[in-house]
């Protein structure tokens, strides 16, 4: 289990269409890469809250313990760039394209949300 933080680079995905304007149950269309990368650093991350709660049992260090909640933030926040990023490629663009800019509300509250 790889515990130490790391710079996550995002390899070009192809993109589809991710949802249509209007629709109560949107669902993402995620090509079968990036949801296997989405998939594959989440059981990664999930791995790395089970070494972080063996640690607190076996009584640790906190600044260690610390240092790995901080390398699961991050591998998190990787995850939602690249959810971000696929999103503004596809259902953005297809929404803005058709003529909803509530879209960009949406964005904006969504961005608000990450940055925090």
């Amino acid at each position: 289990m790889r515990m130490d933080s790391e710079r996550l680079d995002f390899p070009s995905f192809k993109v589809s269409a991710c949802c249509s304007p209007g629709e109560q149950d949107r669902k993402s269309h995620h090509s079968d890469q990036v949801k296997n990368s989405l998939l594959s650093r989440l059981n990664r991350i999930e791995g790395q809250v089970r070494g972080i709660k063996g640690m607190i049992e076996k009584d640790i260090y906190c600044d260690d313990v610390l240092n790995q909640i901080a390398s699961v933030q991050s591998a998190l926040n990787g995850v939602g760039k690249l959810l971000l990023e696929n999103h503004l490629k596809s259902c953005v663009i297809e929404r803005i394209q058709e003529g909803d800019t509530e879209v960009l509300t949406e964005l904006m509250i969504t961005i608000n949300k990450l940055m925090k």
